[in-house]
């Protein structure tokens, strides 16, 4: 089976929660990366006054990479452990990876 990126777009109070459940799974989840990013977009609903001002609201973004079916499952834990999550994600094909 290939592997996938997957990639999950959230609030940032929410990142903690999906960190902590991503982390109780290495058997789906052997690592991943978060980093802080800016949500733009008519999808993207601002609230604060930072938010309206800037024009953008604040969010986590983590990636992992494994095979289709383990990034799936993740998915499919996040679904069943946070149903009103909030979260965006997506998978795409990996094509190469590898460690230089």
């Amino acid at each position: 089976m290939s592997n996938v990126l997957m990639t999950l777009v959230m609030p940032n109070q929410l990142a903690q929660e999906v960190e902590d459940l991503l982390l109780s799974r290495p058997d789906l989840v052997s690592g991943f990366t978060a980093s802080q990013a800016e949500g733009h977009g008519a999808a993207v609903e601002l609230v604060e006054a930072g938010e309206l001002v800037a024009g953008h609201v604040p969010r986590t973004v983590i990636r992992s990479v494994g095979s289709e079916a383990d990034m799936r499952a993740a998915i499919a834990l996040i679904k069943a452990e946070l149903p009103r999550a909030n979260l965006f994600f997506w998978l795409v094909p990996v094509i190469e990876m590898g460690r230089l």
